[in-house]
């Protein structure tokens, strides 16, 4: 079963701006190294990843589909041209006072990875607010949260995608067993992102 890696969009992949609109080529910034780190953890990894986006009023007079389309299909392109895939792009219109199943934190949208055969105890949301992280609990898995705020919880909290790679991709690729019986006492500690040097110790000057 594959895990998945659900993913915010603004905050988390695209800076925030002040009115919360990324609808304008002048407001968009990807964050930093996201593109390196996250193409990188699709590459080395075996995450499905999914984009999950509140557009508040989304298709209104106050945030418009013809001006916020392009920018997003602009950074969707973007992302493709370096590789990075996502499988399914979910974007909820509905404003927070309307307590609709779909916007975030609900699972109204993503309801259909829990029935189907998903790996969801090792998915993680990543996102950099609190409902992000709420979306996380009422998924049944772990939330990386995009922030410099402590959050207790939470399997990480960075800034860094570079920490979220190290997080995801090599810290997973580090292994430990310890194995005792009347006759032994074994551990062994592999990491297969090491630099290829070995130490080992048996007792016995035979071995």
């Amino acid at each position: 079963m594959r895990p998945i890696l659900f993913i915010d969009r603004d905050g988390t992949i695209v800076s925030e701006t002040e009115d919360e609109f990324v609808d304008q080529i002048e407001k968009l910034h990807f964050l930093p190294d996201v593109l390196y780190y996250l193409r990188k953890i699709q590459q080395e990894s075996n995450f499905l990843l999914v984009l999950v986006s509140n557009q508040d009023g989304l298709g209104t007079e106050g945030h418009q589909e013809k001006r916020f389309y392009p920018i997003h299909n602009l950074i969707m392109r973007t992302l493709t041209s370096q590789g990075i895939h996502f499988d399914k792009v979910h974007i909820d219109e509905h404003y927070e006072s309307s307590d609709h199943e779909n916007r975030k934190p609900e699972i109204g949208m993503l309801s259909a990875y829990l029935k189907e055969n998903y790996d969801i105890a090792k998915s993680y949301v990543i996102g950099d607010r609190k409902t992000d992280m709420e979306l996380a609990d009422h998924l049944g898995c772990q939330g990386i949260h995009i922030s410099k705020e402590k959050n207790q919880g939470v399997a990480l909290v960075t800034t860094s995608w570079k920490e979220v790679y190290e997080f995801l991709v090599v810290n997973s690729r580090k292994s430990k067993v310890i194995r005792k019986t009347n006759e032994t006492d074994i551990s062994i500690e592999l990491n297969l992102d090491g630099t290829g040097q070995t130490d080992i110790s048996t007792g016995l000057h035979f071995f």
